[in-house]
């Protein structure tokens, strides 16, 4: 690690911020994450934070993640103040797609899937037509193997996605489908976080999401969003969407077949088409994925890590874990385009 002392240059050398921290990269030849550590004991992140955010968001634009190691954040309500000081109120995490628990104010679990499974990389709330610009991780319990978060620069991402499907999926845009109450998925009160009817019929339509009742327990919904977006700072392009994780092919072959022997593919819990309604090849939805494995930055948690994102310019997913672990998840700035997004 090096002091900070120096202003960003293209070679990616960090801004002045203090004389307390010092800041340098996991691995050579990769500048994600930027990581801050405390330059001697008793450096109050919270504090430092505080005094800095400015150095925080010019350096976050350009390496689009900063690791915090090696401070002494023990707690939720911690965590919080120093998101709250860093990046501005929280935000509630409503219209979600993966279960999670409020664990206090408005920090929540990070999504609740088997220990077994993988999350694939995404940026959160890509499928919708907002979504937080910032999104802060607090390893509180780090797992006896694996649970790893990685990380991906959505920019690469972008300019690595081959140019016949990218060029396809921005002409023909991408539309979710959504299917709440099946017993097989989120029930919709959960993902809008109301049992009102009548909030979730304001909040469809003033997110531009068309909405069905079926029944007296289902739902289905439809939007269709942007594939990718110009980042409002820095103007660069960026891959934005989640085809390859709604995508009916993600599902095992064994899942697949037990469900379309039981719905029709327009009753399952979820899938994504073209926004004209047409299918997507799963040949394009493998070649994103691989995109996104080969620009993959994974690095194991430390207790009291924090790592905060540029939601639109870093990916997140999660590996498998064995044993026990606790990572919760903040989320900040909200951003809406200004511009209809296909």
């Amino acid at each position: 690690m090096s002091n900070l002392q120096l202003k960003a240059t293209s070679a990616g050398i960090p801004q002045l911020a203090a004389d307390s921290v010092s800041t340098g990269y996991l691995r050579v030849g990769s500048r994600l994450p930027l990581v801050i550590e405390p330059a001697f004991i008793g450096v109050d992140l919270i504090d430092w934070a505080t005094k800095n955010r400015e150095f925080l968001e010019e350096n976050l634009l350009q390496v689009g993640a900063i690791l915090f190691r090696n401070f002494d954040l023990s707690s939720t309500e911690g965590f919080e103040q120093l998101i709250e000081t860093a990046s501005g109120k929280l935000l509630n995490y409503s219209y979600q797609s993966t279960p999670r628990t409020l664990v206090s104010g408005h920090i929540y679990t990070s999504t609740e899937y088997p220990a077994h499974q993988s999350i694939p990389l995404h940026n959160e709330h890509s499928y919708s037509g907002s979504w937080p610009m910032k999104l802060w991780f607090f390893s509180m319990q780090v797992a006896e193997q694996q649970g790893e978060t990685p990380i991906a620069d959505s920019r690469k991402i972008y300019q690595h996605v081959p140019a016949e499907i990218r060029n396809c999926f921005e002409r023909k845009g991408l539309m979710y489908v959504r299917n709440y109450g099946t017993g097989l998925d989120l029930d919709w009160e959960d993902v809008f976080q109301t049992k009102s009817r009548r909030e979730v019929e304001d909040y469809c339509r003033a997110e531009a999401i068309e909405f069905e009742w079926i029944g007296d327990d289902q739902l289905r919904t439809r939007q269709r969003c942007q594939v990718s977006m110009k980042h409002p700072r820095t103007r660069e392009m960026v891959w934005f969407n989640q085809a390859h994780i709604f995508h009916i092919s993600r599902l095992s072959t064994e899942v697949r077949e037990s469900l379309l022997s039981t719905f029709a593919e327009e009753d399952l819990p979820r899938n994504v088409y073209f926004a004209d309604g047409t299918a997507i090849e799963p040949e394009m939805v493998e070649e994103i994925l691989k995109v996104y494995e080969q620009h993959a930055v994974i690095f194991p948690w430390h207790a009291g890590d924090v790592l905060l994102i540029d939601n639109m310019l870093t990916a997140h997913g999660r590996n498998p874990f064995q044993g026990k672990r606790k990572v919760v998840v903040g989320m900040s700035q909200k951003h809406v385009p200004p511009s209809p997004l296909c």
